[in-house]
Formats: C-alpha cells, sequence, structure tokens
C-alpha cells in the first residue's frame, strides 16, 4: 500500500474539492432527479406503476446497503482509488441508463448507480483529511455537504429543464460529462490515503449490512404502499431485525468491525448523527408533497415546479456561508438546534397553506426551510466527521452517510402514508363511476387525468382540496418531530465543540488510536481540529 502523499499545496487543493463536490453534487441531484421524469418514462418504455416504483426505489434500496462496505474498503485500500472507481461506475451506469429500451434494464441501470453511488459518498468526505489542514477541514466539509444537500432541490429544476428540450434519456446523459471531470481531477489532484491497518473485509458482516439495510428501506418503502399488515412488509422488517441484530453482536465482538459502533460512544459523534437522520426524515417528508402541489394543484409543469424550488436553494447557501462562523460562536449544539427549530417553523407555516394562496405563500416560508435543513446537514455532518481518527475516516462516514439515507426512506414511507390518507378522507368521488373513483384514490395526478377524461370539473376540485389536505397534515407532523428534535439535541448535546477546543483535542474513540499519536502502520497524524474558537461554549 503506497504511503499517503502530502496534502496539495496552495489553490490545488480547493481545485481538488471543487472536482469532489461537482462529483457528489451529480450524486445528489440523481436523487430526485427522475420524479419529473416518471410520467414520460412511463409512456415511452410502457412502464407499470410497480415498475416505476423500483426504478426509483432501486437506487435507494441499493445506496443504503452498500455505504458501510464502502466506507471500509475505501479505508483499507485507498480512498482516492475507491472514489475513482465509484466515480467511473456510475458514469457506466448513467450511459446504460441512458440506452436502456425497458423497465427491467433500467432498474438495472439504477442498480449499479446506487452502488457506484455508495462508494463516492463516504470517500467524499473522507478524503478531506487527506488535502486539508485541520484549520481548514470544517469549511471544506460543509462545502461538500452544501453540494449534497443542494442536489435534492436541483434534481428537479435540472429534469425538467433537460425534458422540456430533450427525451428522458437526458437526464441520465448529463451525468457522464460530470463524471469524467470529477474522475480525471480527482486522479490529478488528490493524493492517495488508506490506512494499512484497516481490518479485512468480513464478508459475514457485509453480507448481513447489505441484506439487514436492503431489507429495512425496501420494507419502509413498500409498507406505505402495501400497508404495514402486508406479509412480505412484515417479513422484510422481521429479517431486517434480524440480520442488523446480528450484525450488532458479531460487531461488539471483533476488535476492527465494519459497523463500528464505538464510534458513537463520543457524546457529540452521536448526537450529531442522530440529529442528521432526524432531519432527513423531516426533508424529505416534508419536500416530496411540494412537486405534485406545484404540478397538480397550481398547474405548474416540471421546470416550473422546480423553479419554484429555488428559494429553498437560496436558503441553503445561506446557511452555508455564515454556518461556520455561528458554530465558533455557538458551537454545534446551537447551530443544530437552531437549525432544527428554524425548519419546524418553516414546516408549520407550510402547514398554514390554503387554496387560495397560490405560490406568494410557500415562497416566504421556503427559505426558512432551507436555511434551517442546511444548518443542521451542514454543521452536524462537518462536526461528526471532524472526531473521527483519520483511520475512521471511511467507516464513519458510511456510518452517518447509512443512517441518513435510512432515515429519508423511514421519512419517505411514513410521510407518504400519512399524505395518502388525508387524500382519500377528503376526497370526494358521488356521481363518479366506480373504476374512474378507484383510481381517482389512488393520487392527485391520476385524480386530474380521470376528471380530464370524463370532463368532471368537480372532481378535479375535490382532489385538489384533498391533497392539499394531506400536504398540510404532513407539513404539521412534519413541523412538530423537527421542534422536538431540537427540544431533544438541545437537552442532551453537549455543549461544547471538543473538535475546537485547546490541548490534545477530543478524547478518543473507545477502540481507536489517539489522535495526534501514531495509527497503527500509519504515521503521525495531527489533531482533527475544528476551525473554532478555544474554549467557545454554546448559547
Amino acid at each position: 500500500m503506497p504511503a499517503p502523499q502530502a496534502p496539495p499545496p496552495g489553490p490545488r487543493r480547493w481545485i481538488a474539492l471543487v472536482a469532489v463536490a461537482l462529483s457528489v453534487l451529480v450524486i445528489g441531484f440523481d436523487t430526485t432527479v427522475l420524479n419529473v421524469a416518471l410520467p414520460d418514462l412511463a409512456r415511452q418504455l410502457e412502464v407499470g406503476t410497480g415498475q416505476q416504483q423500483w426504478i426509483v426505489d432501486a437506487y435507494t434500496v441499493v445506496f443504503a446497503a452498500a455505504l458501510l462496505p464502502a466506507g471500509l474498503l475505501g479505508d483499507r485500500f485507498g480512498r482516492r482509488r475507491t472514489l475513482v472507481l465509484g466515480l467511473a461506475l456510475f458514469g457506466a451506469a448513467s450511459l446504460l441508463g441512458t440506452l436502456a429500451s425497458g423497465p427491467g434494464s433500467l432498474i438495472a441501470a439504477r442498480t449499479v448507480m446506487g452502488l457506484a453511488a455508495a462508494f463516492v459518498m463516504p470517500m467524499s468526505m473522507a478524503v478531506v483529511p487527506a488535502v486539508f489542514p485541520p484549520a481548514e477541514q470544517r469549511r471544506a466539509t460543509a462545502l461538500l455537504t452544501t453540494m449534497t444537500a443542494i442536489g435534492v432541490p436541483l434534481g428537479p429544476i435540472v429534469g425538467g429543464l433537460l425534458l422540456r428540450h430533450y427525451w428522458w434519456g437526458s437526464i441520465f446523459l448529463v451525468n457522464v460529462p460530470l463524471v469524467l471531470l470529477g474522475t480525471v481531477a480527482c486522479l490529478l489532484l488528490l493524493p492517495e490515503s488508506a490506512d494499512p491497518a484497516a481490518p479485512r473485509l468480513d464478508p459475514l458482516a457485509a453480507l448481513l449490512a447489505t441484506g439487514g439495510l436492503s431489507a429495512l428501506t425496501w420494507g419502509v418503502i413498500e409498507g406505505g404502499d402495501l400497508g404495514w399488515g402486508d406479509a412480505r412488509v412484515l417479513g422484510a422488517l422481521a429479517g431486517s431485525l434480524l440480520a442488523l441484530t446480528w450484525l450488532v453482536r458479531r460487531s461488539r465482538h471483533r476488535e476492527h468491525p465494519m459497523l463500528d459502533l464505538r464510534l458513537l460512544a463520543e457524546p457529540v459523534f452521536r448526537w450529531c448523527a442522530v440529529a442528521v437522520t432526524l432531519v432527513s426524515v423531516v426533508l424529505l417528508g416534508g419536500f416530496f408533497v411540494l412537486p405534485a402541489y406545484f404540478q397538480s394543484v397550481l398547474g405548474t409543469d416540471a421546470l416550473g415546479s422546480g423553479l419554484r424550488l429555488m428559494p429553498m436553494m437560496g436558503g441553503l447557501l445561506v446557511a452555508s456561508r455564515t454556518g461556520e462562523r455561528l458554530v465558533r460562536r455557538f458551537a454545534p449544539r446551537g447551530v443544530i438546534g437552531a437549525g432544527l427549530a428554524l425548519t419546524g417553523l418553516a414546516l408549520l407555516l407550510g402547514s398554514r397553506t390554503s387554496a387560495g394562496d397560490g405560490y406568494g405563500w410557500t415562497a416566504l416560508w421556503l427559505p426558512l426551510f432551507g436555511a434551517g435543513l442546511g444548518l443542521v446537514l451542514i454543521t452536524a455532518t462537518a462536526s461528526a466527521l471532524l472526531l473521527l481518527p483519520p483511520a475512521k475516516a471511511g467507516v464513519g462516514s458510511g456510518l452517518v452517510q447509512t443512517l441518513r439515507q435510512v432515515g429519508g426512506a423511514v421519512g419517505v414511507a411514513v410521510f407518504g402514508a400519512l399524505l395518502a390518507t388525508g387524500y382519500r378522507d377528503r376526497l370526494d368521488t358521488g356521481g363518479t363511476p366506480e373504476p374512474a373513483a378507484q383510481l381517482a384514490r389512488g393520487s392527485v395526478t391520476a385524480a386530474d387525468a380521470v376528471a380530464e377524461r370524463i370532463g368532471d370539473p368537480a372532481l378535479a376540485a375535490s382532489a385538489h382540496g384533498a391533497y392539499l389536505h394531506g400536504m398540510t397534515l404532513v407539513m404539521l407532523v412534519a413541523g412538530v418531530l423537527a421542534l422536538l428534535s431540537a427540544v431533544l439535541v438541545t437537552a442532551r448535546m453537549p455543549g461544547t465543540d471538543p473538535a475546537a477546543a485547546p490541548g490534545p483535542g477530543p478524547g478518543p474513540v473507545a477502540g481507536a488510536p489517539v489522535p495526534g499519536g501514531p495509527t497503527p502502520g500509519g504515521p503521525v497524524r495531527p489533531v482533527v481540529a475544528a476551525a473554532g474558537d478555544p474554549g467557545e461554549s454554546s448559547a
């Protein structure tokens, strides 16, 4: 294994970070870009409802399931090497996606894209200690997290713009040049970093992690559609519980486990991971209701829907510019708690949306929503990763990203079920033939199509009101959850930033090398410190 190279001098390290950030941005918006293309896909490839679900979910399930082993492999065999491999695989899968001739081949391409994304995401964070000195690591990690967060609302904008001018395959083809640029820049600018003493891949642990997380993600996604009492859903959740319990027990008895729960022994790392998970539940719960509201209730097209999310991106950018200064003043606890509270306030304002408000009311609370999300995601992710010993960079980043993906899947499933229940309870299908009424109960988009086909404007009006009712329920519950999360994190998270403390720095994670001391098989590394004021306490 080659020895780690010195960090690139001068501005080269920031150019290298921009290359990695572009790669992360592609991964971020690919999680949502497909949503606006599904109608075109369904029409041109003759894709059924169940197949549409799997075109979306194949990416999410594999992404969440492969994060833990991907982080370990990167630590052991080289983080730059693993990152470049993930980017190359993502580009190849994107190219295959553009050439798909049916739902089966498209689902297969999306599956490979999810696997590739699992290698890119944790490694993009893990290379920061190899490229940046300690004083710049928080800023660099914040930039990468910002790019990931911006990718979520950017996806519908990019997808809508491409679909207005090109065919559905363009949403995959656009990935290829960006991935090529990122790959070349990473090869030229990033130094290799690895931990030769990292544990070998445990095949049984990898199988348990992949199978357990796949079953969990599939179960919570399908539970909203099939029903939580469905035998397949119950079987998947039970199998997930058994696999993950076995994985935890196995990990506790191994010196260098793939799932290193000892990382959670550090209180700031633990509560940062909790905050990332909780805000991911709220993000997907609050975000996924808006495109249908814009397109069905307000009557916009795919591009118009994406453009109406721009205020959220503005809030994210403001959070990325101010987050570091706020952490220096208030420590991570204060910033994360304030971000969760701001997110909750925005969602409660969103729950007050009425039929006559149009877009104006939404444009008022979306910047608050984006700013709150940005403060939580950027601060919590950066603070958690700064506490990791260099040897644990990939495994720790994989753990945080896994929790984030699982939280997002839970949010979609739970809030999707709540939205469907609220919508069906308020939908008036009186006078509509039963086959048509059954279709209309499926979604507001289906109700619009049925109303247009049978010439029933009253059904469309009822569907719009019913969807608005379900949307306000989702935002009300999500807002309350965010506020409760703010109280929980503020009450339980330590009030100082160990990564910014003077002296020896944060205490070592149990079973991990002492930061600043020699790592097994590796060079002496400096304490990983945040760009914060010494001894700063929280508000």
